[in-house]
């Protein structure tokens, strides 16, 4: 995937606090695994993600999100601009996203096509 293989804002902490987003590539395929929260604190880093993600030339690009417990609306956002931004035939894989995630995405971008969502 090229770049950084982690975004440089992290801070990496056993239980990731309000101003902690860890994230890591995937070991058996394509993509991050996410663990902490999206807001303004970790921004940053959730955007330096998505950046990575979307030079990748995987046609999908996984995003495991079990371990996120809080996006706010500007990090949905940024996901969906990222999405809105991959070259015809890219998708990016939302594995098991928080439900605030999915109603922010359903409420703003009910057809985002690049956007695939795995419960």
């Amino acid at each position: 995937m090229g770049g950084s293989r982690e975004a440089e804002a992290l801070r990496a902490s056993p239980t990731p606090s309000t101003d902690a987003l860890l994230v890591r590539p995937l070991a058996n395929r394509p993509g991050w695994q996410a663990c902490g929260e999206i807001n303004l604190i970790t921004r940053q880093a959730w955007e330096q993600t998505l950046h990575q993600l979307a030079l990748s030339d995987e046609e999908a690009c996984h995003l495991e999100l079990s371990a996120v417990t809080f996006v706010d609306v500007a990090g949905v956002s940024a996901l969906a601009v990222a999405a809105q931004g991959l070259p015809e035939g890219r998708r990016i894989v939302l594995e098991q996203p928080p439900a605030a995630l999915r109603r922010v995405l359903d409420m703003f971008w009910p057809d985002l096509p690049t956007v695939e969502v795995i419960v």
